[in-house]
């Protein structure tokens, strides 16, 4: 159904001189049937259409920016627990926490954050989220103690982060786009995977080369950098500009919510009564299990553990960056094509199969075997992402935002239980393998819960219209 965008929407292109109603083209003689000009004092031209690139393209493109510039924290905790554990002494099952903290808070802040957006506008909680995280970062130069890494490097750094996540994204293409959703979720998630190809080979030669302090103050330089960005170039709604989300007609921007948190924890006990939100909880906890969780967080130090050099193992992580953006802007082309959860369970079961070969395919040296895994795995990566937003969209319409936000909530609450649980087994076991052949086997599981998912017969946004 075609519809016509009322009000300050973007002003039609003047319209040429009028043409008769019926009968031969304008600029014929319908007796001779020789061409005359009807205005020879005023001749016509032809009208010259423009393409211009619509506006959404560019908030997009700001936001893929901002994604980047905050993804270098993302990229350090990998890198600091051998150089933290060496010069304070602590456990890895202590460094760990401090990282599962960040992740936990970086998760549950996600729904409260996509609230917050909706009362205070995107432009203003994203800049304040990259302050905290640059305050946070910066702070962990100082301390001399765990509890501040727990609280410089776990809270504060969790809280902006949170701010920061994939809700971001997801309310970005919930309020810009109505055609292309799944590819632009498939590229801004493709952000965070940019960060880490940019940050992680330089993070890990400060590291190396310089200690880890150098590599903390870069993570804060690159979260403020893109502050003035955020706030100069960010547009909350298409309507503060009167013009349309891409594909859609022109709509008010809607009257701020009041009481963010009454709303998020509103959206989460309405969705908590349906089936597929805890499908989605459950399948996206086992992917953050198995990637920010397990991966970004002990792929260095396990293969540092067979000998490679640190360096190397960081730019194997930079290389799944490379083809994480491949994978998941394929993901979301894939997801405006094809049924979501059929696309979760392939991801998911390749997933697993990789994670029960890695252990082999550790040693000293790169070799081709771990050049395969390295692509392979990248592809996967987030991948998952672009399916589980449009799942959350399609059974949960304006709601869609939040409700992803809490299922993001509890991908990270997998990622910090599996990065405190693998810093344990390889204190107690002296090994990281068990947690990968655990992670396979969850994989496995969450292959299987994303095909019990049912699809909506109806279009429908009603978040307790649906059980599984």
């Amino acid at each position: 159904m075609t519809q016509t965008a009322p009000g300050p929407g973007p002003s039609p292109e003047p319209s040429p001189a009028p043409m008769p109603a019926s009968g031969p083209a304008a600029g014929t003689d319908s007796t001779a049937g020789a061409p005359h000009d009807a205005h020879p004092a005023h001749p016509v031209h032809p009208v010259l259409r423009v393409h211009r690139i619509h506006r959404a393209w560019f908030v997009a493109a700001v936001a893929f920016v901002t994604i980047i510039g905050a993804a270098a924290f993302a990229s350090l905790p990998g890198l600091l627990i051998e150089p933290l554990h060496e010069e304070f002494d602590w456990s890895r099952g202590t460094i760990g926490l401090a990282v599962s903290v960040n992740l936990a808070l970086y998760g549950l802040t996600a729904p409260f954050a996509a609230a917050l957006m909706d009362r205070f506008g995107i432009r203003r909680v994203v800049a304040l989220a990259l302050t905290v995280i640059a305050a946070g970062s910066v702070a962990t130069v100082w301390m001399t103690t765990s509890w501040q890494l727990i609280l410089y490097w776990g809270v504060l750094v969790g809280l902006g982060s949170g701010s920061m996540a994939l809700a971001f994204a997801a309310t970005v293409t919930n309020r810009w786009f109505v055609a292309r959703r799944g590819l632009v979720t498939g590229i801004l998630t493709a952000a965070g995977a940019s960060g880490q190809l940019i940050f992680l080979p330089l993070l890990a030669w400060l590291v190396e080369n310089h200690g880890w302090r150098p590599a903390a103050v870069t993570v804060s330089l690159a979260a403020l950098a893109v502050v003035p960005f955020v706030w100069l170039l960010l547009r909350d709604h298409p309507a503060d500009i009167g013009t349309t989300p891409y594909g859609g007609a022109y709509t008010a921007k809607p009257a701020p919510v009041p009481g963010a948190a009454r709303r998020a924890l509103g959206v989460l006990a309405k969705a908590a009564r349906t089936g597929p939100f805890w499908l989605l909880a459950g399948t996206f906890a086992i992917c953050g299990a198995s990637t920010n969780g397990l991966v970004k967080t002990h792929f260095v130090p396990s293969a540092h553990d067979h000998g490679m050099p640190v360096t190397a193992a960081a730019g194997l992580l930079a290389v799944i960056g490379v083809f994480d953006v491949i994978g998941t802007v394929f993901s979301g082309w894939l997801t405006d094509r094809f049924e979501s959860r059929r696309l979760l369970a392939v991801y998911y079961a390749l997933r697993g199969v990789s994670l029960l070969f890695l252990p082999m395919l550790l040693a000293p040296t790169v070799h081709p075997p771990m050049v395969f895994f390295i692509v392979f795995y990248g592809l996967d990566w987030v991948a998952t992402v672009p399916p589980t937003i449009a799942l959350c969209r399609e059974h949960y319409g304006e709601d869609g935002a939040i409700v992803f936000g809490w299922v993001l909530a509890s991908h990270q609450i997998g990622a910090a239980l599996v990065a405190f649980l693998g810093g344990l087994a390889r204190d107690a076991f002296g090994s990281y393998d068990p947690v990968w052949y655990a992670s396979g086997a969850l994989c496995a599981m969450a292959a299987l819960m994303a095909m019990v998912i049912r699809r909506r017969s109806t279009s429908g946004a009603g978040a307790g219209a649906v059980t599984a």
